[in-house]
């Protein structure tokens, strides 16, 4: 759902749910896509290598409708008059079987499927009145509709998408108690819930993803953060759930982390803005999976760059996006969200624009022309895209894509007479890449900047391999190739190698120069934590900023030539194509080349002297 920030105004009259139109003949079929999905480079792939495009809508209500005042019973106080009683809305004014028809008229092939922390405790059954269209599920816990709306949806061939919207059941996205995924409950109890969930789906191969938390925001007290280490970390919170996810739950789910929606308070002269993914640059997400990332964004054009969206008080004099001109929205497009889409980035993931859409009943120019534009740079760029929302009640809520009345009648973008139609028609149906998707090569940060990041499966089965130190290892099928020489940054990749491991677990903790062999000083003067004959780094650790330990593995066979010493403790040493990006931003980084592997780090434990990483001994593959 779109931010807009209560703090010192209130939303305009239309801010509400957003529309769209049909292009039966643009969306992938529903029967043909083959579960799970993953990634490679910018792209999601099916479970053949093939592009799936998410073509998606969000449908709504699970995550709460009530808009914090009143009772919860009038349904003048929740959005747009539409009581949703915390399950999908319409299911009292439409049979399941003509929903899903109706959504394959549209032509999309997916569903972005909000939900409540609260709902998933809610043990009172809805209403009746709740699911009238529906008898079937009376009598059912807001949780048991949401698992027959998710079977009906997959059964039917789409592929859903988990979003935890909300803690509370009711409609967000202001100062609200919803801003953070621990506004009301701890870190550990969103991480496990996000686990009881992911677990309930997982023989349901077409649910697809975990979308961990909606447009996270300022509460009135205090900013998120990306990477501070602290209780409003959402970098880390995002990084514990997403490998909770893979590794207690179903390790076949997408990971979708949207970034940072809003920061500051909205005043002019006053720090203020929504970051979105820009601290990706500098520190990305890796997880357990190195395939199973996706990065996502909302937009709308009542909001922009430095603008809440709020009207009245405390309005700033920010332009919104529907301010902009073409090329500025292009260009703010890209350095918020797109550029994550660049390949042979430690950053690059597909970027998915989860929430986008316009009011049908929008009369603005400036309005008009922004969703024009955008849905055409959506269109230009071969986006992943998730139109909010699907569904309202006629008279409600002019967002929506399909409108029913009380008797089940539809109106909306498929029955003609909708001003977006030519927008979505366009996007839907725009030229987008298909077919085989070759693999690629993937580059992945390692930060040990509060902590572990220990995201080999293999090496987490052997516990703990440095005590007391701060600990990196790469995801299984890639390797270090990079290091800083402070900070405690890692880069992994598999290129030039599918996977340069041997079969089984074993593993050599390195901490002093026992395998250095005689004649081998490749760095002299320097203590060298040097692999065995025959194996590479696949992890390292630190106490402060010396080097504690290295971590080697025996390799899939035996390199056939010597190694080149790479030094990085006075400037970067890095391979002129810049492959992988810059991974430890403001750091001197050593890396070797694509074809090469670490074998040995080089430090100095001299008094005075830095005495992270300052050298690494590069050999090349085995051939």
């Amino acid at each position: 759902m779109f931010l807009v920030l209560t703090l010192f105004g209130t939303a305009p009259a239309t801010a509400g749910p957003r529309s769209t139109r049909a292009a039966r003949s643009a969306a992938q079929d529903t029967g043909t896509w083959q579960p799970p999905l993953s990634t490679r480079g910018r792209y999601i792939v099916d479970a053949a290598g093939n592009r799936f495009r998410l073509k998606a809508a969000n449908w709504d209500g699970a995550q709460g409708s009530w808009t914090g005042s009143g009772s919860t019973d009038d349904p003048a106080n929740h959005h747009a008059g539409q009581d949703s009683h915390g399950i999908p809305l319409g299911l009292d004014r439409a049979p399941l079987s003509q929903l899903l028809s109706d959504f394959q008229a549209l032509g999309i092939n997916s569903i972005r499927l909000p939900f409540s922390n609260e709902m998933i405790h809610t043990t009172a059954p809805v209403p009746d009145a709740a699911v009238a269209a529906n008898p079937q599920l009376r009598g059912r816990t807001p949780l048991e509709v949401y698992d027959a709306v998710v079977s009906a949806l997959t059964g039917a061939g789409f592929a859903v998408i988990l979003n935890n919207h909300t803690n509370s059941s009711r409609w967000c996205c202001g100062v609200d108690g919803n801003e953070r995924w621990n506004s009301s409950q701890s870190t550990q109890q969103w991480a496990d819930d996000w686990v009881f969930m992911a677990r309930r789906y997982a023989a349901n191969s077409r649910v697809v993803g975990a979308d961990l938390y909606n447009e996270v925001r300022r509460d009135v007290l205090d900013d998120p953060n990306w990477g501070l280490g602290d209780g409003h970390d959402w970098y880390a919170a995002a990084q514990l759930a997403g490998d909770r996810i893979l590794t207690e739950a179903n390790p076949n789910l997408l990971i979708v982390i949207e970034g940072i929606n809003w920061t500051g308070l909205p005043v002019d002269g006053l720090p203020h803005g929504r970051p979105m993914l820009t601290p990706v640059r500098t520190l990305s997400n890796t997880l357990v999976d190195a395939h199973k990332l996706v990065y996502s964004a909302h937009f709308y054009g009542y909001t922009g760059p430095h603008h809440s969206g709020a009207t009245g008080i405390g309005e700033t004099s920010d332009p919104r996006y529907q301010d902009l001109t073409r090329d500025e929205l292009y260009q703010a497009l890209a350095d918020e969200a797109f550029f994550v889409t660049a390949e042979g980035r430690h950053y690059t993931a597909p970027v998915w624009i989860s929430e986008f859409g316009i009011g049908a009943n929008e009369t603005g120019t400036a309005a008009r022309t922004w969703f024009g534009n955008v849905t055409d740079y959506f269109a230009g760029h071969d986006a992943d895209f998730a139109y909010w929302p699907l569904v309202g009640w006629a008279g409600h809520d002019d967002w929506a894509l399909l409108n029913y009345d009380t008797s089940g009648h539809r109106s909306g973008i498929l029955d003609g007479g909708d001003w977006r139609a030519t927008a979505w028609d366009r996007l839907m149906n725009s030229a987008s890449r298909t077919g085989y998707v070759e693999p690629g090569t993937t580059w992945r940060m390692l930060s040990t900047d509060h902590g572990d990041q220990v995201e080999s499966l293999r090496v987490r089965a052997g516990g703990d391999w440095d005590s007391g130190a701060y600990k990196a290892v790469c995801p299984d099928g890639l390797r270090l190739i990079g290091l800083a020489h402070s900070g405690g940054r890692g880069l992994c990749t598999d290129a030039a190698a599918v996977d340069l491991r041997a079969a089984g677990n074993s593993q050599t903790v390195v901490t002093d120069e026992r395998y250095v062999p005689a004649g081998g000083d490749w760095a002299s003067g320097y203590t060298k934590f040097q692999c065995p004959a025959g194996q590479f780094v696949i992890g390292y650790s630190r106490r402060g900023e010396r080097v504690s330990a290295a971590l080697c593995a025996p390799a899939r066979a035996t390199p056939n030539a010597a190694g080149r010493t790479v030094w990085f403790d006075r400037s970067d040493n890095r391979p002129a194509d810049g492959a992988g990006d810059d991974f430890a931003y403001g750091a001197y980084k050593g890396q070797c080349a694509a074809g090469e592997f670490i074998a040995s780090v080089a430090f100095t434990t001299r008094v005075g002297s830095a005495q992270g990483p300052a050298a690494v001994l590069c050999v090349p593959l085995p051939s």
